[in-house]
C-alpha cells in the first residue's frame, strides 16, 4: 500500500480553511489565530495589523500608536533621499512601476541611510542597552566581521549622519514626538543622551537612529526591523515616481542637461 505525499506549507503566522466548492480559494483566513476578514478588518487599524503580522500578538495601544507615527515619519524621506531619487529616475525614464519600487528598495537597503543600517543600529541596542559608556565604545570601535560577504564594514557610526552638521529638525521632531507616544525605553534614553552620543561620534543623529530605537521599543528583532523599514518607506517612492513620470525627462534636471537629441521630434501631440 502506497500513500500519496501531501505537501504542506508550514506557517505560525497564517492559517486558511478552504471553500467547500473550491479547495484553491480560502473561506476564512486567520493571522495568529485572529479572523482577518471577520474580525481584524472591521475592528483593527493598519498599524495594529502590521504589528500582529510581525510579532504574532496584539500590540498595546502605546505600541500601535508608536508604529503608526513611525510609519508617518519615514513614509516619504523626500527627493534628497537616495532611494526616493532612484524611484524618481525610474519614473521619469519610463520604467515600469514595479521597477521603480525595486530601484527604491535596492538603493534604500544599504548602510548609508538604508534599512541595513537600521538593523545594525538595532543590534547595537541589543548589545549596549542603556549604558552610555558601552555605546561610546561600540560606536567608536565597532566589532569587525570575520569576513565581508554581502555587506562591507560600516564606514560611519550606525544611526548617525556622517555628512550632517547638526541634528536635522525633522529628526529631532520625530524623536521628541515618539517619546511622547512611548515614554519608557530606547527612545526616551536616546532623547536624554542624544547630545552626548553626537559629541562622542562627531556626527548628528539620523532618522535611521530614531527608527532603530522605535523598532527596538516595539520588540522587533534587527531582521524584522530591517524588513519593516524597507516596507514603510515605499509610499514616498511610489508617489514621487508617479509624479516624475507625468513631468517627463525634459523637466528632470538630472537628465535634461545630460541628454542631447540630434533629431528631437519635439513634444508628443495627441491625435485630433
Amino acid at each position: 500500500m502506497t500513500g500519496k505525499k501531501t505537501e504542506t506549507i508550514r506557517s505560525k503566522i497564517w492559517e486558511e480553511t478552504p471553500e467547500e466548492d473550491n479547495p484553491f480559494a480560502a473561506k476564512a483566513c486567520y493571522c495568529s489565530g485572529y479572523d482577518v476578514y471577520g474580525d481584524i478588518l472591521p475592528k483593527a487599524s493598519w498599524s495594529e495589523y502590521l504589528y500582529l503580522l510581525f510579532k504574532r500578538e496584539r500590540p498595546t495601544p502605546a505600541q500601535a500608536k508608536l508604529l503608526e507615527k513611525l510609519a508617518i515619519a519615514v513614509a516619504n524621506p523626500g527627493p534628497r533621499d537616495n532611494s526616493i531619487h532612484a524611484a524618481m529616475c525610474g519614473g521619469v525614464g519610463g520604467s515600469t512601476y514595479a521597477a521603480c519600487l525595486m530601484a527604491a528598495l535596492g538603493v534604500g537597503a544599504g548602510q548609508l541611510g538604508g534599512a541595513h543600517e537600521v538593523a545594525i543600529a538595532m543590534d547595537c541596542w541589543m548589545t549596549c542597552g542603556q549604558d552610555l559608556a558601552v555605546w561610546r565604545e561600540r560606536l567608536l570601535y565597532p566589532p569587525q566581521e570575520e569576513r565581508a560577504d554581502i555587506w562591507l564594514p560600516m564606514e560611519h557610526p550606525p544611526g548617525f549622519d556622517p555628512h550632517g552638521a547638526s541634528c536635522a529638525t525633522p529628526v529631532r521632531q520625530t524623536l521628541e514626538y515618539l517619546v511622547q507616544c512611548y515614554p519608557d525605553g530606547a527612545l526616551a534614553w536616546l532623547a536624554q543622551n542624544r547630545t552626548a552620543l553626537e559629541q562622542a561620534v562627531e556626527c548628528p543623529l539620523a532618522m535611521t537612529g530614531v527608527a532603530a530605537a522605535a523598532l527596538t521599543d516595539l520588540g522587533l528583532t534587527p531582521q524584522q526591523g530591517e524588513m519593516l523599514y524597507l516596507l514603510l518607506r515605499l509610499p514616498g517612492a511610489a508617489v514621487h515616481a508617479l509624479e516624475q513620470e507625468k513631468y517627463g525627462w525634459r523637466n528632470f534636471p538630472f537628465f535634461h542637461d545630460g541628454i542631447e537629441l540630434l533629431d528631437d521630434p519635439g513634444p508628443r501631440v495627441a491625435p485630433a
